[in-house]
């Protein structure tokens, strides 16, 4: 199976390359999406389809992969910036998107439609003005069970497919929130939240937290992304700060009790601030910081190779199969 490595910039829109990131191609503005477009997020579900929703500063687009065009679909996010958007590993119709600033939408019918959820988010903050929501995170194991993350405004939990939600935020170490993350060690549920002054961990679903030592020299964390092929790996993003100068991504493999930098191959530009890795090909994985530095691995994060090609400001990568199965 042929997979695509899909990255979304700020200013240059969708890059694809086609071979495992040695090449790549922008489509043109006449494909459906301009090329200056700012792509905040990007999602596929089923994992094995070649059809990838983008979140932009202008709503949701899908691309068909096949065809190399983009699909607009029109709806009441077309006045924000969607800022994060995920389809459920359950059912593929099922979908949420957040928004800046902090609003929360959801499609039952694939992305055609939209609603927005009645969800009372704090609206302003001192560092970044206007809120946004950051992470959408679906349980793996229960359809109903999702949280999500607001920069900055804590985190949020739904137990019925988001209907209704609850602030389960008690004890986080900062309410900024970048990233989540669900493993099951013995079958127990560990939830991980990646923040701008740490990592927090859960045992129950969200309703309180503690931190999780990790040595840094600054506690600034952006991805935090489990292998694809087993939970007890996991791999972290820890940078400087947003952009940042410089960072490192940390790899465990006891279920984020203890870390180690991989040493990715420097200097770095800026933080790392987005981690690829698919089911396919589980040793395989992407790693890019936020001012578009791309790294390789084949071997699950043991040895890595720069790629030549570098971005602008990116925020999105995922790795997908060019085509549907």
């Amino acid at each position: 199976m042929q997979l695509g490595l899909y990255v979304g910039t700020v200013g240059t829109a969708m890059w694809v390359s086609e071979d495992l990131g040695e090449t790549w191609k922008r489509p043109y503005s006449p494909a459906g999406l301009y090329m200056e477009a700012r792509v905040w997020s990007l999602t596929s579900q089923p994992a094995w389809g070649s059809h990838v929703f983008a979140g932009t500063d202008r709503g949701v687009y899908r691309w068909h992969g096949p065809q190399q065009k983009w699909e607009h679909i029109e709806s009441p996010l077309d006045a924000f910036s969607t800022y994060t958007i995920a389809q459920s590993p359950h059912d593929a119709s099922f979908m949420l998107a957040g928004t800046h600033p902090a609003r929360l939408y959801r499609s039952r019918d694939g992305g055609r439609t939209w609603e927005k959820l009645s969800i009372e988010l704090p609206a302003e903050c001192d560092l970044i003005g206007e809120t946004r929501i950051t992470s959408i995170l679906f349980d793996p194991v229960e359809p109903g069970l999702i949280w999500f993350g607001v920069e900055i405004g804590g985190v949020f939990r739904s137990r019925d497919a988001g209907n209704t939600w609850q602030k389960t935020s008690h004890g986080l170490v900062s309410e900024d929130i970048h990233a989540l993350a669900v493993v099951r060690p013995d079958g127990k549920r560990k939830l991980f939240v990646a923040t701008n002054r740490g990592v927090d961990i859960s045992w129950d679903d969200g309703d309180h937290w503690a931190p999780m030592p990790v040595e840094v020299p600054r506690p600034y964390f952006r991805a935090i992304v489990p292998k694809a092929d087993s939970e007890r790996v996991l791999f972290l993003t820890n940078g400087d700060g947003p952009p940042g100068s410089t960072g490192r991504l940390l790899r465990s493999d006891d279920y984020g009790e203890t870390w180690k930098d991989v040493g990715l191959p420097g200097p770095l530009n800026s933080t790392p601030w987005c981690v690829a890795v698919h089911p396919a090909s589980p040793e395989l994985m992407f790693v890019v910081t936020n001012l578009g530095q791309l790294f390789r691995s084949a071997d699950a994060g043991r040895t890595w190779t720069k790629l030549k090609r570098e971005f602008g400001e990116v925020r999105a990568l995922i790795l997908r199969p060019l085509e549907s199965p």
